[in-house]
C-alpha cells in the first residue's frame, strides 16, 4: 500500500490554539523526508480540539516549505462552500505547487446545530449537483473559467462511507473511506460494488480505495495504548458533552473521575485502535488490507506527546516500507 498522513491541527490543553497549525506544518516537512505519498489536511469549524478551519490556507504554508511531498484536503465540506471558490483555491495552490496538489472533497455538515447555522446551512441537499460542477469547473468545461487555468488539472478525491462510494463510483473518482465502515461485515461489499460500477473519468481510468484510520506505533503494545489513549478519551468525552476537546495528557487523563460509561466507551476504543509494536500494527494492517484491497493507508494519527507522534510516524513508514 502507499502511505499517507492525515492532520487534523489537534489543540493540546493548555497550549496556544495557533500552535496546532505550526506543528502540523512541521509535521509534513517530517513527513516529506521520511518519504510518505502524501499529507492532507483537515476542515473543521468551531471546534475547540481543532485548528484548522481552512484546508487552502493550511496547505499554502505546508507547500511554502516542502517540496516533494504531495499536499491536499483531507477535506474540503463542499455544503459549506460555493464551487467556484474552491475550484480557484486549488488552482492557485496547483499553479504555486505544480502537480502536487490533491482536493478531497466530503459532504459533512457542522458538529452542532449552532455551528451550522452560523455557517449558512439550510435543508436543501445539493452535493451531487455542487460537486458535479466543482469537477466541471476544474476541467475547465462549466459556463464560467476559474482562474488560474493550470495543467494538470487538481485531483479530487470522494471521502465517503457506504453511500457515497456509489457517487465516486459514477462520477469516476477515487475514494477514501474512514470510520466504523471499515471494521463492519459490510465493507467488502461495499468496495466490490465501488469497483465494480466505477465509471473512468477525466479524474481516473480505474477505481483507487484509500483507507483512513488512526495508526499508533510504538516501541510495545502498552506504551501504543497510552499514545492513542488521548484521542479516544476526546472522542469519548465528546459523547457526553457534545464538544470535541483538545487534547489532555495521559496523566491528567488518569487523574480524573471515570465513570462506567466513560470507561467502557474508553477501553471499547482502544481495543478497536490500531495501536500497538510494529509487528501489532503490520498483522492488524495487513488484514485490513486483506478485506478491503486497499491501495493506499492514509493514517489520520494524533497524540498529546508531539515528540512521540513523529515518531509514531517514523515507526509506521519503516514497517510499511
Amino acid at each position: 500500500m502507499r502511505l499517507s498522513l492525515l492532520d487534523r491541527s489537534r489543540t493540546r490543553a493548555g497550549r496556544p490554539e495557533a500552535e496546532g497549525l505550526t506543528r502540523s506544518v512541521e509535521r509534513a516537512v517530517h513527513a516529506e523526508r521520511l518519504g510518505y505519498e502524501r499529507f492532507w489536511v483537515a476542515e473543521h469549524h468551531a471546534v475547540p480540539g481543532i485548528a484548522s478551519g481552512s484546508p487552502a490556507v493550511l496547505l499554502a504554508a505546508i507547500g511554502a516549505t516542502t517540496s516533494r511531498i504531495r499536499i491536499g484536503s483531507g477535506g474540503v465540506m463542499l455544503p459549506n462552500h460555493q464551487p467556484l471558490v474552491v475550484a480557484e483555491q486549488f488552482a492557485m495552490l496547483q499553479a504555486l505547487n505544480p502537480g502536487r496538489v490533491d482536493l478531497g472533497i466530503g459532504r459533512s455538515l457542522g458538529f452542532t446545530a449552532p455551528v451550522r447555522e452560523a455557517l449558512r446551512h439550510t435543508d436543501a441537499d445539493t452535493y451531487a449537483d455542487d460537486l458535479r460542477e466543482l469537477l466541471q469547473l476544474l476541467a475547465g468545461t462549466a459556463a464560467v473559467t476559474a482562474h488560474p487555468v493550470v495543467d494538470p488539472v487538481v485531483p479530487v478525491s470522494l471521502l465517503a462511507t457506504g453511500r457515497g462510494t456509489q457517487l465516486a463510483a459514477q462520477l469516476g473518482l477515487p475514494v477514501v473511506i474512514g470510520g466504523p465502515v471499515l471494521w463492519g461485515d459490510e465493507i467488502g461489499g461495499v468496495l466490490a460494488d465501488y469497483r465494480r460500477h466505477f465509471r473512468p473519468s477525466g479524474q481516473a481510468d480505474a477505481p483507487h480505495v484509500t483507507v483512513s484510520l488512526d495508526v499508533t506505533v510504538a516501541d510495545d503494545d502498552a506504551a501504543a495504548r497510552e499514545l492513542a489513549l488521548p484521542e479516544i478519551w476526546a472522542m469519548a468525552r465528546s459523547r457526553q458533552t457534545g464538544e470535541f476537546p483538545p487534547l489532555e495528557s495521559v496523566a491528567a487523563i488518569r487523574a480524573q473521575p471515570w465513570n462506567d460509561q466513560l470507561r467502557r466507551r474508553v477501553e471499547q476504543g482502544l481495543d478497536q485502535a490500531v495501536a500497538g509494536s510494529a509487528s501489532t500494527v503490520r498483522a492488524a494492517l495487513g488484514d485490513l488490507q486483506a478485506r478491503t484491497g486497499a491501495d493506499e493507508l492514509m493514517a489520520s494519527t494524533s497524540t498529546h506527546d508531539r515528540d512521540a507522534l513523529l515518531e509514531s510516524d517514523r515507526l509506521l513508514r519503516d514497517l510499511v516500507a
